[in-house]
Order: C-alpha cells, then sequence, then structure tokens
C-alpha cells in the first residue's frame, strides 16, 4: 500500500492527480467493503486537513467542512430548520462511527439508504467540488447521480456542503424506519421542512431516501400541501411520484410505498412541534 496523508487541500489535490488513489476520509465505508481484505493500492487519506472540517455562517448561508463528522453536526448550535440533519447524524451507526464517519464521505459514498442526504436536500443543499483548476458549486440534487454514481470529474475533491441562509426558516425533522432502533440499514426515511402561517403550510421541503436509486424531493406534492391546515394533510401514494422502491431482504416495494406515506404525514407533524 502506498499511503498518503497531505495537511493541506493544495497538497491534498496534487496528490489526486498525479496518483488517482483511493479517497479515504473516515473510512467507514471504505473498511467494511473490504471484507477483511486489506487495503492496498495509492490511498489519500483526508483526515489531517484541517481546512476540510468544521461549520461556519456568513451572510450568505452556512458552510460545512466536508471532513466535518457527524459528531461535530450533531454538538453544534445550529437552528431550528438543521434539526433534520442533526437527527439523521445520530442514527448513522453508533456513536464510535458517528466520531469518524464525515458528511463529505456519506455524500461521495451515494448509497440509496445514505441517513444525510434528505436532511441536505431540505435544506436545499450545494457541494463544492475543488481540483487544481478551480472550484465549481453544484446542487446536491445533481450531484448524487445514482448507486454509488457522483458528478466528481477525475481530479476532484468534494470539500463543503453549502446551505443557503434563506434555509434557515421554518423547523424540520427526520424519521427513519428499519427493522430496529438503530444501527441499520433504512427501509425508508423521510425528512420535511416547513413553515407554518396560522396552522397552515405556508412553506415545505420533503425528501424521501431508500426508496428509489438516488434520494428525491417531492416538489409535486410540497406545492399541493402549500395552504393546507397541518391537522387535514393525509397522503396517498399517488402523491409519491418519482420514487421506484425496490423489493429486498428488508421490505417489498408496496411496504415502502405506504410506509412513506405514513412518514410523510408523521414528519410534517413533528416539524411542527
Amino acid at each position: 500500500m502506498d499511503y498518503h496523508r497531505p495537511h493541506t487541500l493544495d497538497a491534498a489535490l496534487r496528490d489526486l492527480r498525479q496518483r488517482r488513489p483511493r479517497i479515504l476520509a473516515g473510512g467507514t465505508d471504505v473498511f467494511p467493503a473490504l471484507q477483511n481484505r486489506p487495503l492496498s493500492g495509492e490511498v489519500l487519506d483526508l483526515g489531517a486537513v484541517a481546512e476540510l472540517r468544521g461549520l461556519s455562517r456568513s451572510a450568505a448561508g452556512w458552510r460545512i467542512g466536508a471532513g466535518t463528522t457527524w459528531t461535530e453536526i450533531i454538538q453544534a448550535q445550529l437552528p431550528p430548520s438543521f434539526l433534520a440533519l442533526q437527527q439523521a447524524a445520530s442514527e448513522v451507526g453508533s456513536v464510535q462511527i458517528q466520531n469518524r464517519a464525515t458528511i463529505g464521505g456519506n455524500l461521495c459514498n451515494a448509497s440509496p439508504a445514505a441517513d444525510g442526504v434528505p436532511p441536505l436536500l431540505v435544506l436545499d443543499a450545494e457541494v463544492e467540488l475543488a481540483g487544481l483548476d478551480g472550484v465549481r458549486r453544484l446542487p446536491l440534487e445533481h450531484f448524487i447521480l445514482g448507486n454509488r454514481k457522483t458528478g466528481l470529474t477525475i481530479g476532484e475533491l468534494l470539500t463543503a456542503v453549502h446551505i443557503p441562509a434563506l434555509a434557515d426558516s421554518g423547523r424540520s425533522h427526520f424519521l427513519k424506519l428499519g427493522t430496529r432502533a438503530s444501527l441499520v440499514i433504512s427501509i425508508a426515511m423521510v425528512a420535511a421542512r416547513i413553515s407554518l402561517v396560522n396552522g397552515r403550510i405556508a412553506a415545505c421541503a420533503i425528501a424521501v431516501g431508500a426508496c428509489s436509486p438516488v434520494a428525491r424531493r417531492l416538489r409535486r406534492l410540497e406545492q399541493a400541501l402549500i395552504g393546507q391546515h397541518l391537522s387535514d394533510v393525509s397522503i396517498g401514494s399517488e402523491a409519491l411520484d418519482g420514487l421506484s422502491p425496490i423489493d429486498d431482504v428488508r421490505a417489498t416495494a408496496t411496504y415502502r410505498t405506504s410506509a412513506v406515506a405514513e412518514l410523510v404525514v408523521r414528519v410534517l407533524r413533528e416539524a411542527a412541534q
């Protein structure tokens, strides 16, 4: 194994351009995927790059470094609209995993059941991608392209997640359905962010994970809910357009569809509490 642990982002990008290595952040996805085989080949460990860590707020919004751990996100002082993200962070494996796993690794692993994606979608998140030729930003929903597929090009690293200032408004909630309470891959999960006026929905964002190759915003449903009183909300399966759940060892597609309809109602009501 040829192991590299740079201390600056520029050094990491040079290594990436020269060597085409395997990227290691927290390692909580990389090592289980090896299935007890040794780590081999070129490895670029980003754990020492301080520029990739931390949360900060500016007039434009929030910046979360790609190397920020889920524990750091859980412990951060964030507005109520970020509660769904913090709840999802607490569902990422065990506390030991949360201490190591990074938000950037969760996104780049691009699992359909990645806990962090639905809460970030309802916050209108963008990803920051850096290469030696410059930096670009991409909406998160255009970054994750499919199961284990992302919009990263050769020589690029995901360096940060950006949340616009407008996402500070409203309240959010996250619910995850699994076969047990923790340490489980999702059957389905839903995140929502809503704003109410006199008990009626003035704005909302809803995203569902583990029910399609990538987590999805339910934009048609979001529009249909505007103006409804929260106590009147009910969701039928016909409202869940864009989802394509599968049958697998955890659940059937039919069960997932009915579960999501119920989870959406619950998560909206919990967000309003």
